[in-house]
């Protein structure tokens, strides 16, 4: 399975409701971090959306994150060309986002604790505790939708959330662009019409314009 060719067809989609919702009930103790400052050029309201979202207390406990951060890594491991998404900061996007999008919250929480669950009753483990054999084996069950078991499908809804996000905070960095090749918009030089499409057209241009803007 080519996970990073695939996955670069994606973008962030909507997720079917109803994940785990009874397991998202407790409360979190909200965990004080340091955001690092953007220096990315924004508009001021957009600045002062961004700055109050970093100042918001983590959404994700300690444990989730872990477990964000492993999954991510899953999705989008290191090859030849780039780095992982934990390189990319993947978790730290998705820690954005549920700010920033809240109607995340409640997928991503539930889908966790599901993915916890699924753990624990095969390997006693929760899933940042299993040997990467056996969070490969949870993976595989959810993550090709047409072969998933019916008993999957909280799990297959999550984890489709869960690559969606990753894709999407890898790709909209520099190493993500890097890794496709992508170059933005380049200066090039044009050469004018082709000569068989004038000629198709009866049209052919002037002196004055071959030489004040074609051979320019």
């Amino acid at each position: 399975m080519d996970r990073r060719k695939y996955l670069k067809t994606l973008g962030v989609t909507a997720v079917t409701t109803g994940v785990m919702l009874e397991a998202c009930k407790t409360e979190k103790k909200p965990i004080a971090t340091t955001e690092s400052v953007s220096t990315i050029d924004r508009m001021a309201e957009e600045k002062a959306h961004e700055d109050a979202i970093k100042k918001e207390d983590k959404f994700f406990t300690p444990e989730e994150f872990a477990t964000i951060t492993l999954l991510a890594d899953i999705i989008i491991p290191k090859d030849e060309v780039s780095g992982n998404a934990s390189d990319a900061k993947v978790a730290d996007f998705i820690e954005f986002i549920v700010k920033d999008e809240p109607n995340f919250q409640t997928p991503l929480r539930g889908g966790l604790r599901w993915l916890d669950i699924q753990c624990l009753n095969n390997y006693e483990k929760a899933f940042k505790d299993c040997s990467i054999q056996q969070q490969l084996a949870v993976v595989d069950e959810i993550a090709y939708p047409a072969n998933a078991k019916a008993e999957m499908s909280y799990g297959v809804s999550f984890f489709n959330l869960m690559r969606n996000l990753t894709a999407t905070g890898f790709y909209s960095t520099q190493m993500g662009w890097n890794d496709i090749g992508y170059m933005g918009n380049k200066p090039n030089q044009w050469n004018g019409v082709p000569d068989e499409v004038l000629k198709q057209y009866n049209l052919a241009y002037s002196e004055k314009e071959l030489k004040e803007c074609v051979s320019a």
